[in-house]
């Protein structure tokens, strides 16, 4: 069921306690936890959305970057051949300048077979790893899923808390030699995950999988990219340093434990996993500067009667806590914060208390997962169907961006209205992995 956020409030009045935060001293994460409307009518049951965001501290404030330990993993298949293993050894060779001797990088390429280029090293030895990735020829078959492993291999040789550990592939094909499909892959990128590891995916052209490739990043909560062509590859492979480079903390988990009278329904945009009163969600890391976050739908009861008699009481919503390896200080540390509302007989002031933000991060991801039910009914050749529900999402979006004055929400139904255009065969399969790219940003912030 879709949520329309009808009424705009510029801010909400600082006299309802919503959240009070117990933080880390000196902390690199600023943690929020807000209600999408921080008033709740009283003796009702009513839908309540909460978001916990986690924002990075900007790096100038904490100390010098931490250093990376980055295993790529190239494809040197056959269909790679020409400019686009050219443009790939460029835009690694790029990217690879610019890291300092801290940090720590391996390449592993595949074709039919694997073969690890450079093993895990420091880049004391930049130039040696240079040369290597210039020789790079393409021939053969796509053996992915092995590509991955063995990258993974090397990125845990010198895995330590102290640095940010991740694999960035680059494929424009299929997986034909072993494993290959989205859930197995799917199953690669969550082992990743367990192992403290970020897996980051690069498609490169219309020939790649993606289903397969955004699965296998979402699962270790990396970042997809569709690299359309060739060209295309170096400012790819420049946003993924940057944001490997600005990486404050990592190995998240969120917990948020509620009441009896507060009814978990799902986690929105991210995986998360209910048992009862209890959510857990796992983040692979934040960058400086940059909030990634959490949205729970819930449904809340009337509460305990103490509170029920008492309008000027607090009503306990969640209690949250999370946990985070500091790259500052290599320690794991851990903040709270507990989320109250304050309840009203009054409709109309439960409608003005509206926090924008939470409400349009809301509104986002539902407009995330109407994109998707479009995606699905296109692949089953529902074309009408499909144009219909990106029409009607495109509406949705916009009108809960006039009500809440989001330019984000604005952009997004313009991107449904361009994609409902998009739908004949001669466009959908660009069409699809730039849908598909944009759901898995949208779904984990990146």
């Amino acid at each position: 069921m879709k949520t329309t956020f009808s009424i705009l409030l510029l801010a909400v009045l600082c006299v309802f306690a919503i959240m009070t935060v117990s933080p880390a001293e000196a902390s690199t994460i600023t943690l929020t936890a807000e209600l999408d409307k921080p008033l709740m009518l009283e003796q009702k049951i009513q839908t309540a959305y909460l978001r916990i965001g986690l924002t990075g501290y900007p790096l100038e404030a904490v100390q010098k970057r931490s250093p990376v330990n980055i295993a790529l993993v190239i494809d040197k298949s056959g269909s790679m051949s020409g400019e686009r293993i050219q443009h790939a050894r460029e835009a690694a060779i790029l990217a690879l300048r610019r890291l300092n001797a801290d940090d720590i990088v391996s390449v592993v390429t595949y074709d039919s077979s694997v073969q690890v280029l450079v093993p895990a090293t420091k880049m004391t030895n930049r130039e040696d790893v240079i040369r290597k990735i210039g020789q790079i020829q393409a021939s053969g078959t796509t053996a992915l899923y092995a590509g991955v492993q063995a990258g993974a291999k090397e990125v845990e040789k010198f895995q330590s808390p102290g640095r940010v550990n991740r694999v960035i592939l680059l494929s424009d094909g299929h997986a034909n030699v072993g494993p290959s499909s989205p859930e197995e892959l799917g199953r690669l990128g969550g082992q990743q995950a367990e192992k403290g590891l970020t897996v980051t995916t690069i498609g490169l052209g219309l020939s790649y999988n993606e289903d397969l490739m955004s699965r296998l990043a979402l699962k270790s909560d990396g970042g997809h990219y569709f690299a359309k062509s060739p060209n295309d590859l170096a400012s790819v492979f420049d946003r993924e340093f940057d944001r490997a480079l600005s990486v404050v903390a990592q190995e998240i988990r969120i917990e948020i434990h509620l009441p009896a009278y507060v009814r978990p329904v799902r986690v929105l945009g991210r995986e998360g996993h209910i048992d009862n009163q209890t959510i857990l969600v796992d983040m692979g890391s934040v960058f400086s500067e940059h909030e990634k976050y959490v949205l729970i739908e819930t449904e809340v009861g009337p509460g305990p009667e103490s509170v029920a008699s008492s309008l000027s009481r607090p009503l306990p919503i969640a209690d949250v806590k999370i946990r985070y390896r500091d790259l500052k200080t290599t320690e794991l540390q851990t903040q709270n914060a507990h989320i109250t509302a304050i309840l009203t007989g009054d409709a109309d002031r439960v409608e003005k208390s509206i926090n924008t933000r939470v409400a349009a991060d809301v509104v986002e991801q539902i407009g995330v997962l109407e994109n998707e039910r479009a995606t699905a009914l296109r692949d089953e050749g529902k074309i009408e169907q499909a144009r219909q529900v990106l029409n009607d999402n495109a509406d949705y979006l916009r009108l809960n961006a006039a009500a809440l004055n989001s330019p984000g929400l604005e952009r997004f139904a313009a991107e449904n209205r361009s994609q409902a255009g998009q739908l004949d065969e001669a466009n959908w399969g660009e069409s699809r992995k730039g849908m598909v790219e944009g759901q898995a940003a949208r779904r984990t912030q990146q």
